[in-house]
């Protein structure tokens, strides 16, 4: 009896997101094109708004909790190493955001950027590891003042001292690859959406998932707000394109496969790229190219479409933050569509 239920939950729930689906198409098509403008124009300026405030909220908390911490490591409920790792951190990513150099430490001349701060936190992680190594010879007695002064203050100053000296070159690296997106042609353009919308779909959340990611916001950082829009379109596919593969090859899964994939209808559209994985786990000689197919068109035409993202991140939760909205959804759902018909075509029939 329970299961009779379930099932005819799964199917309304079906049915509804269909009806959603048609309804959001219809409204698209038949509405003025001047009033949609100003409908998104409208939303955009409100969702940056929040964004403001949510921004100012995360700032306020993260002081408190850095305070919190600090009180917690006086009472010996947090190491002082961490934390002095995470000074360090902090420091290092300043000294990378800020540009500073030795020719001029007050910062300003050089672009380190999103790259620059990325560099200096992997130097700040290695040098508290060298120091750990180096002041592990110290006597016994000293071993109390190691966390509290010795590893901040000497990897404050050394992590400083590094940065600085990146900088320069970082500030080289990140506005000669500022420059070549920003000379790229349509076509260059495009093959660049597909491929870091592609990786994306590679082993979804993994390392390359990851890099195609941090390359994104880094360009977010930079102001190329199309680089950022073609990563997230290739995130949303793969689970997306799973869902309407479960929904319209019924016989190529099971039961249980069935119900998973009504899941991924949410979690693609809210750009959790990571509800694909139990299925690619499954059958990855299938699922992963035919995802990645998807992924790479949609990224293309998001590219094509001179589609643009201010959010890291949201899915469609962030619509009035894109740049060309119901085109962006059109390259979304048109590479979604045409993974899920690979994938179908790929896949074999099921015996349960």
């Amino acid at each position: 009896m329970y299961n009779e239920f379930r099932r005819t939950d799964m199917k309304n729930l079906k049915k509804m997101l269909v009806l959603c689906s048609l309804a959001l198409v219809f409204t698209a098509v038949l509405a003025d094109a001047s009033y949609a403008e100003s409908v998104m124009e409208t939303g955009m300026k409100k969702a940056l708004v929040l964004f403001q405030h949510i921004k100012t909220i995360i700032f306020v908390v993260g002081a408190f909790g850095l305070i919190g911490i600090a009180f917690q490591a006086i009472f010996g409920k947090v190491k002082w190493t961490w934390f002095a790792g995470l000074a360090v951190g902090l420091v290092a990513g300043l000294i990378a955001k800020m540009g500073s150099t030795f020719a001029n430490p007050a910062g300003g001349d050089v672009n380190a950027g999103f790259l620059g701060a990325l560099f200096a936190g992997f130097a700040a992680g290695y040098i508290l590891v060298g120091l750990r190594k180096l002041l592990s010879k110290l006597p016994k007695s000293l071993e109390g003042i190691k966390p509290v002064l010795l590893y901040p203050v000497l990897g404050v100053f050394i992590t400083a001292v590094v940065t600085t000296f990146i900088n320069p070159y970082v500030g080289m690296i990140n506005d000669a690859l500022t420059n070549a997106l920003n000379s790229m042609g349509g076509t260059s353009r495009v093959i660049l959406g597909m491929v870091v919308a592609g990786m994306m779909s590679v082993d979804m959340g993994g390392p390359v998932n990851k890099a195609a990611y941090v390359f994104g916001t880094a360009q977010l950082a930079e102001g190329n707000f199309e680089v950022m829009a073609a990563v997230m379109a290739g995130g949303m596919v793969p689970p997306i394109a799973i869902a309407l593969c479960t929904t319209f090859f019924k016989k190529k899964f099971t039961e249980k496969e069935r119900q998973s994939g009504i899941v991924n209808y949410i979690m693609g559209l809210s750009f959790i790229t990571e509800g694909a994985i139990p299925f690619a786990a499954q059958d990855p000689l299938r699922v992963i190219p035919a995802c990645g197919i998807g992924a790479a068109a949609a990224g293309g035409l998001s590219m094509a479409f001179g589609c643009t993202l201010r959010a890291p991140h949201g899915g469609i939760f962030v619509l009035p933050t894109i740049g060309n909205p119901l085109m962006y959804l059109a390259a979304v759902m048109g590479g979604a569509v045409a993974g899920c018909l690979i994938l179908g075509l790929l896949k074999k029939n099921t015996e349960e």
